[in-house]
């Protein structure tokens, strides 16, 4: 018996040994595609939304057959919103998770310390939510492997600033006040803002400004400095959770009934997240169901809701359209090399429910162009931003490589 049992168990180790290596390969078969982001805290938003589509996307994309044949899997990291922390995930996720493929959903606080780490290991990465310019736009600061897909600042200020010039113009508001985050997002997309609006509406004065910090939960501070200053209009750069308890702290001061205010920022869950929402803010369309008004772009907002019970926001559509732009430039390539990828990225123009013309193109910079930027005024009931004017692509090409030159970028 006991040979019997020492046959058996030698049999069976035979067979484990045997199977070993087809589980191995079963394992190193699927694709990790590492995310990290933000995803505690008062900017949670940010993250949650963009990692609620990835998730959508990975279904999709596995349904087809995945890329190469290879199920696709994300591993998801907080970086709390810290940029060394972002920076500390970033290399864990390539050297010891084994990602062979990078989405940076970090704030513009934490993608530049990403870009170095993407600079060091020659991954492929697609920066989805940081649109501070120069992280594409400085060829200096611009890595190899690394796209951004995702609203840049330069286009969101042309556009938003001919708009926002036009209305002054008719509402005579020259004397403005600024409010956005104290981080280079804020402070360097602020500064092209009021570049372009001086330029075109030379007699607006900026009367204050403030600066407070990413996640600040108390804006009393703020608000008493914007009142006192007296400004007949205010431009803020605020999102996600801060974007909302800024509204709401300010019906309180009744601070909307004192000036006019614009905001690039707002979206669905923002506007969820306000007690009252005050009609008549000048916002851009970041994500809208009915901008662009097509069956494409209707469709994918209410996927997106039905599966997450919330509306989706800027980030949702940006993280959405990185998997598109990975998916079409891993078939062009035949391969997930980094190097290969970016080359297939380069210039590659997809179809896109969010393009302002259908489509997205991904530029020589490693920039995404021809989405739909829009503006207009909010309405407390649905679509919540109505008589929305779309931006001029050529006008923010044209005024976008004036600018370049000026910073000496090209």
């Amino acid at each position: 018996m006991s040979g019997l049992i020492t046959r058996r168990t030698m049999l069976a180790g035979s067979a484990s040994l045997l199977a070993s290596p087809w589980v191995a390969r079963a394992q190193a078969n699927t694709l990790r595609i590492g995310m990290q982001s933000i995803l505690s805290g008062p900017i949670a938003l940010l993250g949650t939304s963009s990692r609620n589509s990835l998730m959508i996307e990975q279904e999709r994309i596995n349904a087809a057959g995945g890329f190469l044949g290879r199920q696709i899997e994300f591993v998801f990291r907080d970086s709390k919103g810290q940029p060394q922390e972002a920076a500390r995930i970033t290399r864990e996720l390539v050297n010891s998770a084994g990602c062979e493929l990078l989405i940076d959903a970090e704030a513009s606080s934490g993608a530049f310390a990403v870009q170095e780490v993407v600079r060091d290991l020659g991954v492929a990465c697609l920066h989805t939510n940081s649109e501070t310019s120069s992280l594409t736009a400085d060829p200096k600061i611009r890595a190899p492997t690394a796209f951004r897909v995702a609203r840049q600042g330069v286009h969101d200020a042309v556009a938003g600033s001919i708009y926002l010039a036009d209305y002054a113009n008719i509402k005579k508001l020259n004397k403005w006040a600024t409010c956005s985050p104290d981080y280079a997002y804020g402070r360097d997309t602020t500064a092209q803002y009021l570049e372009f609006f001086k330029k075109f509406k030379p007699d607006i004065e900026i009367v204050t400004e403030g600066w407070p910090k990413l996640g600040q939960p108390d804006f009393t501070e703020v608000i008493t400095k914007l009142i006192q200053a007296k400004p007949q209009a205010l431009f803020t750069l605020l999102y996600a959770g801060d974007l909302s308890a800024f509204v709401n702290q300010g019906n309180v001061y009744a601070l909307f009934s004192q000036m006019t205010v614009a905001t690039p920022n707002v979206d669905y869950p923002v506007l969820a997240a306000i007690k009252q929402l005050p009609p008549g803010i000048q916002s851009a369309t970041r994500y809208l169901e009915t901008f662009p008004d097509t069956p494409a772009n209707k469709e994918w907002g209410q996927a997106y809701l039905k599966k997450w019970n919330e509306r989706p926001t800027n980030w949702s559509w940006q993280n959405s359209v990185a998997m598109h732009f990975y998916e079409a430039a891993v078939k062009k390539a035949n391969s997930l090399d980094a190097k290969a990828l970016a080359a297939a990225l380069t210039g590659m123009k997809i179809n896109s429910p969010f393009g302002a013309d259908g489509t997205i193109t991904m530029r020589d910079d490693h920039t995404m162009v021809g989405y739909a930027i829009g503006w207009g005024q909010t309405t407390p009931k649905e679509p919540y931003i109505i008589d929305v004017k779309p931006a001029d692509w050529g006008k923010i090409v044209e005024l976008e490589t004036d600018w370049k030159k000026q910073q000496k970028y090209i």
